[in-house]
């Protein structure tokens, strides 16, 4: 039996040069066996800007205000990418097809001395195209040159709108895979599998498998097209024409086979494992392999509903799920690495948020698609908004529909569309498609689109706006987000984008608060921690606030950090060194982030689901974030992971009532809380314990505090809850003022009313005051496969509480904050005389040491178990 089927992907061994430094023609240059020096070497997928800057051309991009030094004017013309692949002797007679999975923003592609497609063919950063090259290819070397021509204003390209500046180079470049594939003259292209579960008395789920097949020779080609699911076989015999394409569907009619009986569901994380299979699909000819194709895929069903006909929800496998998550953003010069991709899918795992939003079709392959689907991460994948607005596109836009309402740009962005949902559907974390983000299509582009789901996709809801809800108060945009096809979107978009109180998310009823499913928000600023700002900004720039610290902010009315200092000083009383607005900003990071989440979980009967904006950052910045740049958490992280805990108790900032709160599909019998409030003299004002059953996906008040008296005007509240077994399975704290902040619904915000301002801020000043403490800290460090884990031990011995203890591991060479790091906890407080034990996971192999700090930590003193204690 011969194999006919080569796919290879084309990574290694390009070298790319300016086009102002070549005279040469694409016909002389695929012709070269060798290229001038001063072509230098890269990988592909990169943009322009990336290669230069893993050639050294320009170093720290990202510290101080580097980038702004890059000159522009240079990608203002195409650049040249070119590589060479060998065809063995034993391979000449295969058929061969080039496929390009993004090039930003046109090109012109040349093979051995041959155009095999022009910029007509190759137009867009989010089209896919495949050529057929079988007759320009020859046995040995093959020389491929690729012209790239740079996006320019009004081209619909990558973007990142206002959490960062643009890229110099406007993302130019080769930024997703090229593939080489040869075959035997029958090619299988875009296999898919639908799934849709009955329920009667057991789950059955039945599949529908698609697939094209294309024939490349000018005879007519009859074979075998075998299909295998684990142990599930089927064949199906095939006659193509010459040059024919025939899209071929299988079901249980034609297979009793793809009825699944009882199978093994895909599930978001909580609500069971995320199980996946394969499809492998082989045509032979005769006896030998002319391609052959392998589609992993998950057996689950997504539906839409609805609250009082006004807020969409969303089910997975019939069962509601709130949508607790965060926005993500590719890096600024698309240069992510795997490794850095499944850090931070481990991170939003971590946090136990179930759900990442993609403003944008981001990743330069599927690398996130495919970890989300292993881990259980819900994913929204659609276009940005960066297209719908003039500041961001360069030329005039639609008021109501963006910059997509031409009659040639409806058919652009409609085939990219299509591209796009081919590429990905076979991913089971794609829960909903998101067809524009702050405006609505145009008519005649959601037609096209919605022929595109009928056709390709009909598994998933699509989202014709992540806004709608409440657009008619014009609080972000002049224009009802409605759409002539669909109406409104069941979501919203009403921010805040900017500092917030935490008691807005708990009574707000007519923007961002805690009701329906709020598609993007948050608290505003999420500043690094200070071993990160020393990474991008320069010692000399650190203290006070100044420029370069604008610099790493947003854009626009995000541009510096006013309101976030501002919070601070009336809070919690005014810095006045670097280190102390470290401590405070971290503080108020943690008090902002966490009761956004849970005010979406205590109302999660009125609620369906929440996106902060944002989850991660392109490069260093200041604003919207959970981790920084350099993959180290700020204390949000933290809070969101101690906020979406499935099983938890939480404070009420609207009623000021407990809450307990149960994400699991099941049962949870005989549990106690414990609820005590201290004073700022860590003495117990009040203590009470409750035993309760928390049923299946519920939250309900256990008792209020309304009625507290005489209490410091800053006060604590410690929250803890006990399994049936009296083992401590949650903790929760939080620090509280007796002025309780007063919001200014009334302020006049112009034409963008990203936030809510307070009249009068909580005075929290009273935590200057906590006694200085030392605490007793022992801790190993386990090897074990893959990494270490540090076991560490905090006892507060004191009669006073410790406050927002953070531990760091820290490496004893470089003396640098080992990341990507995975804490059970951080920034916790500790009660008197409390003992906690907190792992921590990492991947690194290097000898560390921890450093604890903390609000009111004057010393640490250490206890260091064996450091290199094994472990399976």
């Amino acid at each position: 039996m011969t194999n006919k089927t080569y796919k290879i992907i084309l990574t290694e061994d390009w070298k790319i040069q300016s086009s102002e430094h070549i005279s040469q023609s694409g016909k002389e240059i695929s012709t070269q066996t060798q290229l001038s020096a001063n072509w230098l070497p890269t990988q592909v997928p990169t943009t322009v800007l990336g290669a230069l800057v893993a050639n050294k051309v320009y170093e720290d991009p990202y510290f101080g205000e580097n980038l702004k030094a890059i000159p522009t004017q240079q990608f203002k013309t195409p650049w040249w990418f070119s590589t060479n692949f060998t065809i063995h002797p034993e391979q000449t007679d295969l058929f061969a097809h080039l496929n390009f999975d993004g090039i930003n923003y046109k090109a012109n592609i040349w093979l051995n001395g041959h155009l095999i497609a022009d910029s007509d063919a190759v137009d867009g950063a989010y089209r896919r195209t495949s050529f057929d090259i079988s007759t320009y290819t020859t046995v040995g070397n093959n020389i491929l040159a690729v012209e790239v021509i740079p996006p320019k204003p009004g081209d619909f390209s990558t973007g990142f709108v206002d959490w960062n500046p643009a890229p110099p180079d406007g993302n130019m470049g080769i930024f997703r895979p090229v593939t080489l594939l040869l075959h035997g003259g029958v090619h299988i292209e875009n296999p898919f599998v639908q799934t849709a579960l009955h329920y009667n008395g057991k789950t059955e789920a039945k599949l529908l498998i698609s697939t094209e097949l294309h024939n490349d020779s000018e005879l007519s080609i009859s074979g075998t097209l075998m299909g295998a699911i684990g142990n599930i076989r089927f064949t199906l015999p095939i006659t193509l024409p010459p040059k024919g394409k025939e899209t071929i569907k299988v079901d249980p009619s034609d297979f009793p086979q793809l009825l699944f009986k009882d199978p093994k569901l895909w599930w978001p994380i909580h609500m069971g494992e995320p199980h996946l299979y394969n499809l492998d699909l082989t045509f032979k000819i005769d006896e030998h392999t002319s391609s052959t194709t392998s589609t992993r895929f998950g057996i689950r069903q997504v539906s839409d509903y609805w609250l009082d006909d006004i807020h969409r929800g969303f089910k997975i496998n019939g069962k509601k799920v709130l949508i607790k998550g965060a926005g993500w953003t590719d890096d600024l010069l698309l240069m992510d690495t795997h490794e850095k991709i499944e850090a931070q899918v481990n991170y939003v795992k971590q946090m136990n948020l179930n759900c990442i939003r993609l403003e944008g079709f981001w990743g330069n392959d599927e690398k996130l698609y495919d970890l989300c689907d292993e881990h259980g991460i819900l994913l929204m994948v659609g276009w940005s908004c960066h297209w719908e607005h003039e500041i961001h596109m360069g030329v005039p836009v639609n008021e109501r529909f963006g910059g997509v309402y031409k009659k040639e740009d409806i058919a652009h962005v409609a085939q990219a569309w299509e591209d796009q949902v081919i590429w990905l559907r076979n991913h089971p974390s794609i829960f909903v498609w998101t067809v524009a983000s702050d405006k609505v299509p145009i008519t005649e582009l959601e037609e096209k689109y919605i022929e595109t789901f009928s056709e390709y996709d009909p598994t998933r809801p699509y989202l014709n706006s992540t806004g709608g809800v409440g657009s008619d108060q014009h609080v972000i945009g002049s224009e009802d987000v409605i759409s002539e096809i669909s109406g409104s979107s069941g979501v919203k978009m009403l921010g805040p984008y900017a500092y917030t109180a935490p008691i807005y998310w708990f009574t707000d009823t007519q923007f961002g608060g805690a009701y329906g499913f709020n598609t993007e928000t948050g608290p505003g600023a999420q500043v690094p921690q200070l071993d990160s700002l020393r990474k991008f900004i320069p010692e000399d720039k650190l203290w006070p606030i100044n420029d370069t610290w604008d610099y790493h902010c947003g854009m626009y009315e995000f541009a510096d950090l006013s309101r976030f200092t501002n919070a601070i000083n009336e809070r919690y009383g005014t810095p006045e060194s670097i280190e102390e607005f470290d401590k405070k900003a971290q503080a108020m990071n943690y008090e902002l982030m966490r009761p956004m989440f849970e005010a979406f979980q205590v109302n999660k009967k009125k609620a369906t689901g929440v996106v902060q904006w944002m989850l991660n950052a392109a490069w260093p910045k200041m604003y919207w974030q959970l981790y920084d740049y350099y993959l180290l958490p700020t204390a949000a992280f933290y809070a969101v992971q101690k906020a979406c805990a499935p099983l938890q108790l939480i404070y009420n900032y609207g009623d000021h009532q407990i809450y307990a709160v149960n994400d699991y599909l099941h049962n949870v019998m005989d549990l106690t809380a414990k609820i005590q409030v201290y004073d700022i003299n860590s003495e117990i004002r009040f203590e009470a314990e409750k035993t309760f059953n928390a049923s299946p996906d519920s939250a309900v008040s256990l008792l209020p505090l309304d009625s507290l008296e005489d209490l410091s005007s800053t006060y604590f509240v410690n929250l803890r809850l006990f399994d049936s077994e009296k083992k401590q399975i949650s903790t929760n704290f939080y620090w509280l003022s007796t002025q309780e902040e007063t919001l200014d619904y009334e302020a006049d915000l112009g034409e963008f009313a990203y936030h809510t301002p307070s009249k009068q801020y909580a005075n929290l000043k009273s935590l200057s005051k906590l006694p200085k403490i030392s605490l007793d800290v022992s801790y190993h460090i386990e090897r074990k496969k893959g990494g270490q884990v540090a076991v560490v031990t905090l006892k507060n011995s004191n009669d006073c509480i410790a406050f927002l203890v953070h531990m760091k591991i820290m490496d004893k060479k470089s003396g640098e904050v080992i990341v990507p790091v995975l804490w059970d906890d951080n920034f916790i407080s500790l009660i008197p005389q409390e003992e906690r034990t907190i792992r921590a996971t990492f991947n690194v192999d290097t000898d560390v040491e921890i450093k604890v700090e903390g609000w009111n930590i004057d010393r640490t003193d250490y206890n260091v178990g064996p450091s290199h204690k094994v472990i399976d």
